[in-house]
């Protein structure tokens, strides 16, 4: 038994699995992605980062058939994505727009590193189906909300936002009310997991389903997708909240003033704090939380983790495209 611990804790400090453990790991060899720590269901975000990490890894064949099985079995009549499937069959056809968008760019990306023009097809298709389903107008500006059920409610995922794919796609109208609805949010302290858009501004909230507003997994994310933006602004965003997250950067839950609510650590949480960090310029911590990350991964794989952690890496190493 203390053999087995011991190897475990040096293959984690290692980066045990490679480079590409997400998709050894995760992508089944049709292309689905299974979330086996969850029950093997199947997300249309997983999708997503495997098509992302794919291109990352310049993996060819796993990014065709994973892109072949999501078109087969998630893609709606409206080019968006159903984000749920399980027991063979889609269990919730609701969109979600961060997997749509992370999909999108994905594409994108494939079609210039992989020389094949079908898959710029497919981006640019997707695309158009965000701004016309995805989007919705407030105070003057085009927001993006987080799916149809949430163009009524004025319901957003900070979380969700992603400068680099809405520059892509051509979103200028979205990456502009973005790092404004960001920058308001962040104007006192951490990102909320979800948010409201009122008559009289954004507002954070609890989750859909219920709860109090707080920094959790969903807004770990926040941090990692400006970090990687070519934009100063957006990187500026992501670097003010480095003061707050390096105290305790492993909380996988916290208030909005930066507080912990949890003795428990995450690997997103981590992830978020080193995007954080390689934004302010301290590249040394970076480094140190996504290794902290990783061997944390290891010890407790999750999906959601392992995702994030090689996602991170490889958007703050210039992986999928340098500005």
């Amino acid at each position: 038994m203390r053999l087995a611990a011991a190897l475990l804790v040096i293959l984690a400090l290692s980066g045990c699995g490679g480079n590409e453990a997400f998709l050894d790991r995760y992508v089944e060899d049709d292309g689905r992605v299974a979330r086996y720590d969850q029950g093997g269901d199947t997300v249309s975000e997983g999708q997503a980062y495997a098509m992302l990490l794919a291109v990352a890894h310049e993996d060819e064949a796993r990014f065709e058939r994973v892109w072949a099985w999501t078109r087969e079995h998630l893609l709606r009549d409206d080019g968006l994505l159903a984000w749920h499937w399980e027991d063979g069959r889609i269990s919730d056809p609701e969109p979600a727009a961060d997997a749509d968008l992370d999909a999108a760019r994905a594409l994108l990306l494939a079609a210039g590193r992989f020389d094949e023009p079908a898959y710029e097809r497919d981006g640019r298709a997707l695309g158009r189906a965000i701004a016309e389903h995805l989007t919705a107008p407030a105070a003057d500006k085009t927001v993006l909300v987080a799916g149809p059920w949430a163009q009524d409610r004025g319901v957003v995922n900070p979380s969700y936002f992603s400068p680099r794919a809405f520059a892509l796609l051509g979103l200028d109208d979205v990456a502009s009310s973005s790092r404004r609805l960001t920058d308001v949010l962040t104007e006192s302290g951490l990102p909320p997991d979800w948010a409201k858009i009122e008559p009289w501004g954004v507002v954070p909230t609890g989750p859909p389903s219920g709860g109090e507003p707080g920094y959790a997994y969903d807004a770990a994310r926040v941090p990692i997708r400006l970090a990687e933006s070519c934009e100063p602004e957006d990187r500026a965003l992501a670097a003010k909240l480095w003061p707050t997250l390096q105290h305790d950067p492993g909380a996988a839950r916290r208030a909005l003033d930066g507080a912990p609510a949890t003795q428990d650590e995450s690997p997103a949480a981590l992830a978020g704090a080193a995007a954080a960090a390689h934004a302010a310029g301290d590249t040394r911590a970076a480094n140190e939380l996504l290794d902290r990350a990783g061997a944390l991964d290891e010890q407790r794989p999750s999906y959601y983790g392992s995702a994030l952690v090689e996602l991170t890496r490889a958007m703050l190493d210039g992986e999928l495209g340098r500005c």
